[in-house]
């Protein structure tokens, strides 16, 4: 099971994703997943909410966003910043892996800057697969791991395969 980080850690990583995202905004990273209108999307380990702005715009009002985190810090982030731009459509989940969603519920899957702190990744892989839809995307990056682990450690376990690699992404595509 994993433990969320110190409350002082996390503020202090809300503020540094200010900048970054300020520097470079998220909506370029998604652009790479081909998110549409009407997409349900799980951002997993969504932290203080950086990408949920932007997937409101990507997924628009038809659309679903589930943002999960493990640190209550995340949850409330995201909760004030859902209800301050009136986002209808982001569900908030507190839990260290299981997602609580019904199977095959999601079209895309972000796991940005997580993989590499996660106690059971295979675990996480596995919750990750049961909930996308057929053919749904993992759109994976994590600045911590080099390109071969990357795609070693996500197919290594025959539920996902490498459909594309982007600018800053990996994009994987559920086996069946």
């Amino acid at each position: 099971m994993d433990k969320p980080m110190p409350n002082f850690h996390f503020k202090w990583m809300s503020l540094e994703f200010k900048l970054r995202d300020l520097l470079y905004p998220r909506v370029r990273i998604l652009k790479e997943v081909g998110i549409k209108p009407g997409f349900r999307v799980l951002d997993y380990g969504c932290g203080p909410g950086s990408y949920i702005n932007p997937l409101a715009e990507l997924v628009g009002e038809s659309g679903k966003i589930y943002a999960l985190d493990i640190h209550p810090l995340g949850i409330q982030k995201v909760q004030k910043m859902a209800s301050k731009n009136r986002l209808t459509n982001v569900k908030t989940i507190h839990s260290d892996c299981r997602t609580g969603l019904p199977e095959g519920s999601v079209d895309v899957v972000l796991l940005y800057d997580t993989f590499h702190d996660l106690s059971d990744p295979d675990g996480v892989l596995e919750e990750l697969h049961r909930v996308l839809k057929p053919n749904g995307i993992l759109s994976f990056s994590d600045h911590h791991m080099k390109e071969k682990e990357t795609i070693s450690k996500v197919t290594d376990g025959g539920l996902f395969r490498l459909l594309r690699k982007g600018k800053r992404t990996y994009s994987f595509v559920k086996e069946e």
